[in-house]
C-alpha cells in the first residue's frame, strides 16, 4: 500500500488520505454518456489499494448510480474506505431543479443513500450547499440527529459562506468544508479559508485544474460543441488571456519534469496541512500521475511565480460546476 500522507478532518476528527478521489465523473450527471462501470470500479479499488481512502460522491450523481457504483467497489472492504456524501440537490432528466434541505427531506435522503451504498453509516454527510429557505441550524441539526441514530459519523458542508460556516459549526462541530479551489479560483482566500482554519475545519478542495484550464491541454478557440463554451472563462478573448497565464504553469512544469496538472494539484496541497486536493477520476491510468503530485515541492521562487501569475483576479471570467 502506498504511504500517502494523512490529513485530519476537524479538530478531533478522523485521519484520511491527503488526496481524495472524486467519483462524480464515473456517472452521468449532466446528461452525457456513463463511463465504463468495470473501469470505474477498478479505479476505486486501485485507489484504495494505493492508500486513497477518501471517496467523494453525491446522492444526485447519476440519480443514485454513483452511490451504487461505490457500493459495489467497496463490498467486502468497507473499512478501507471513508465515504463522503453530498445531498440536497434535486435533478430531473439531468436538469437542475433546485434544493430541498428541509429536515423531512434529509431524513428521507439518508436512508436511500445507505441502501444504495450498502453500508450502515456514512462517514461524512454534507448538504451540497445551503438553502436560504431553511435555517442553517435546522439543516445541520438534522444531520446531528442522524449521528445520534448511528447513520452518520461526521458532518461536512459545501458551497457555503464564512458566516454560514460559523453558524453551522456553532450548531455542531463541522469536520470538513468542500469547496472549489485552484490557482485560477482563489476568492475563498479572503474570508472562507481563514474562517475554516480558525475553526479547525479541514478543506476538501475540488476543481484543482479549474475545469481543465490548468491542464495545459486547452487551445483557443474551443470546438463549438465543447461544454466549456457555456462559461465566460472559456470564451473569446478571456480564453486567450487565460491561456497566456497557463503558459507560465506549463513552463514551470517542464522545468520540474512533471505535468501542469500535477503542479496544479501540488499547489493546492501546499496551501496547508488541513487542505486536501479532491481529484475526479474514472480511469486507473490517471492514478499514478495524481498520486505523484503529492511528492512535488516548490522553492520559494517557484511559489512566488505561481502566486504572482495567478493572483486573485488574474483569470478572467467565471465557471461553475458542482462536484
Amino acid at each position: 500500500m502506498n504511504n500517502i500522507t494523512k490529513i485530519q478532518l476537524g479538530q478531533n476528527g478522523p485521519f484520511v488520505s491527503k488526496l481524495g478521489l472524486g467519483c462524480m465523473r464515473m456517472s452521468s450527471v449532466w446528461g452525457g454518456a456513463t463511463p465504463s462501470e468495470t473501469e470505474s470500479i477498478a479505479t476505486i479499488q486501485e485507489a484504495l489499494d494505493n492508500g486513497i481512502n477518501f471517496l467523494n460522491t453525491g446522492d444526485f450523481y447519476g440519480a443514485g448510480h454513483n452511490e451504487m457504483l461505490i457500493g459495489k467497489a467497496i463490498k467486502g472492504r468497507r473499512d478501507d474506505a471513508f465515504i463522503s456524501v453530498k445531498f440536497g440537490a434535486i435533478f430531473h432528466n439531468g436538469q437542475w431543479l433546485g434544493l430541498d434541505l428541509r429536515p423531512i427531506a434529509i431524513k428521507n435522503f439518508i436512508n436511500y443513500s445507505l441502501t444504495r451504498l450498502g453500508i450502515e453509516a456514512i462517514d461524512l454527510y454534507q448538504p451540497c450547499r445551503m438553502d436560504d429557505s431553511v435555517p442553517v441550524a435546522d439543516i445541520i441539526g438534522t444531520v446531528a440527529d442522524l449521528i445520534k441514530e448511528g447513520k452518520v459519523r461526521h458532518i461536512g458542508v459545501s458551497e457555503i459562506t464564512a458566516d454560514q460556516l460559523r453558524q453551522a459549526n456553532d450548531t455542531h462541530p463541522i469536520s470538513a468544508l468542500e469547496i472549489g479551489y485552484s490557482l485560477a479560483d482563489r476568492q475563498i482566500e479572503n474570508e472562507l479559508l481563514p474562517a475554516a482554519k480558525e475553526l479547525g475545519i479541514a478543506v476538501v478542495a475540488f476543481a484543482n485544474t479549474a475545469e481543465g484550464l490548468l491542464t495545459g491541454d486547452m487551445k483557443a478557440p474551443l470546438a463549438e460543441n465543447d461544454y466549456h463554451n457555456h462559461f465566460s472563462r472559456f470564451q473569446g478573448d478571456n480564453l486567450v488571456h487565460n491561456l497566456e497565464k497557463v503558459e507560465v504553469l506549463k513552463q514551470l512544469a517542464h522545468n520540474k519534469g512533471c505535468t501542469p496538472t500535477q503542479l496544479a494539484i501540488a499547489w493546492v496541497k501546499e496551501q496547508g496541512n488541513h487542505i486536501m486536493p479532491l481529484v475526479s477520476m474514472s480511469r486507473r491510468s490517471r492514478l499514478p500521475e495524481n498520486i505523484k503530485a503529492l511528492d512535488i515541492v516548490f522553492t520559494p521562487q517557484e511559489m512566488n511565480t505561481l502566486n504572482t501569475t495567478f493572483a486573485v483576479g488574474a483569470i478572467r471570467g467565471g465557471t461553475y460546476l458542482q462536484r
